[in-house]
């Protein structure tokens, strides 16, 4: 029967069950780790570009994308160096872009200081990286205890100490980061792998969305959450607030073998990269002609209709798209793009709907 006794949970979690987890969780993930490639190494940069892929993107995703960004860009000098089409291009399809242009923004300070720092305190400095991807560097590099606390780990450890506060809450972060950096090993080779075995843990034993597997579980002789059955409803997080929803109508322009692009603001949004012409709100078919009219171009042939949509951290885009043949230059900053022309441009996956579409058109003009 769970009970709340809040002295007495201070006392286990801070003192016992915590400070049990490192033998067993490191015996575990010996035996059990999936094989990555980022965990074969213990180059910062190879580090570096896999915690950054692999925020908010899922281990299976990221696997094809770390292996040909490495093998375009192998040294963090190729990086810093490399032209931002192709680099944008390479990141096509993981999305959060402005991931990619704090890659090479600290790729460029890193190549100027001519390596990489090997503190927590010194990798924070460089644009994106963040409390959690310095810590994960700093361990898994060079061996610093530094505790990295993401949401696996937030998940571990409040079924562990049966924690029922808020893990959104910036103070509770803080002292689940204090609390596992007191238990975290002290011998280098341990440290190194610490903080990926309790992530591996998060990720395919005390799982989300879903019964935890705590038969399975090395900490589940002593989990809180396990002995007194409250693991399925941790963590504890307070609603996120709904998504705005944004009304889009979305234009295939085609006219000889090519399509209309255009490239996005360079603050914002997917700001840079290329996109279908577009407008805010649902068009009908009796008033786009005025919409197309208003860029110089005349509708010739309509093609088709297609309803997408694409959801952001806190947005979700709802598109009306139209392919239609088109006859005109449109604004000036428009490029008409045929397939190669197409393919070499990254084009967010917001738009892989249309992208596919004119992709397919493409072909059938050639």
């Amino acid at each position: 029967m769970w009970y709340d006794n809040t002295m007495e949970r201070q006392k286990l979690t801070t003192e016992n069950e915590l400070s049990r987890l490192p033998g067993p969780l490191l015996a575990w993930y010996r035996e059990h780790a999936r094989d990555l490639p980022w965990r074969r190494t213990e180059d910062p940069y190879h580090i570096w570009v896999s915690e950054i892929m692999l925020q908010q993107t899922r281990v299976a995703a990221v696997l094809g994308y770390y292996a040909r960004f490495l093998e375009a860009f192998p040294s963090v000098e190729a990086l810093a160096a490399a032209p931002e089409e192709r680099l944008m291009k390479l990141w096509e399809g993981l999305g959060y872009y402005s991931r990619a242009r704090n890659l090479q923004r600290a790729a460029k300070a890193v190549t100027e200081m001519g390596g990489f720092p090997d503190t927590y305190e010194e990798l924070l400095k460089l644009p994106g990286v963040g409390d959690y991807t310095a810590s994960a560097i700093a361990s898994a590099a060079f061996g610093r205890r530094e505790a990295a606390v993401d949401g696996n780990v937030l998940r571990v450890v409040t079924r562990i100490t049966d924690c029922h506060d808020d893990i959104l809450d910036s103070k509770v972060k803080k002292s689940i980061r204090g609390q596992m950096q007191a238990v975290m090993p002290e011998r280098p080779e341990e440290i190194r792998i610490f903080n990926q075995a309790t992530m591996e843990l998060g990720a395919t034993v005390c799982v989300p969305n879903g019964p935890p597997r705590c038969g399975e579980c090395p900490a589940g002789a002593f989990c809180l959450g396990r002995i007194r059955n409250t693991a399925e409803v941790l963590p504890v997080k307070k609603p996120k607030r709904a998504r705005r929803v944004e009304e889009k109508t979305v234009f295939l322009f085609l006219r000889d073998g090519r399509v209309a692009l255009r490239k996005r603001p360079d603050t914002g949004l997917l700001a840079g990269l290329w996109e279908f012409p577009n407008v805010e709100g649902t068009l009908t078919e009796e008033t786009v002609p005025a919409a197309v009219s208003a860029w110089g171009l005349e509708p010739k042939a309509w093609r088709n209709k297609l309803a997408a949509k694409h959801t952001f951290t806190h947005v979700e885009w709802h598109m009306t798209g139209y392919t239609l043949e088109a006859a005109g230059d449109g604004p000036p900053e428009w490029e008409w793009a045929d397939a190669e022309g197409l393919a070499a441009r990254a084009v967010p996956s917001a738009f892989a709907r249309y992208y596919a579409e004119a992709r397919e058109q493409l072909k059938e003009s050639e």
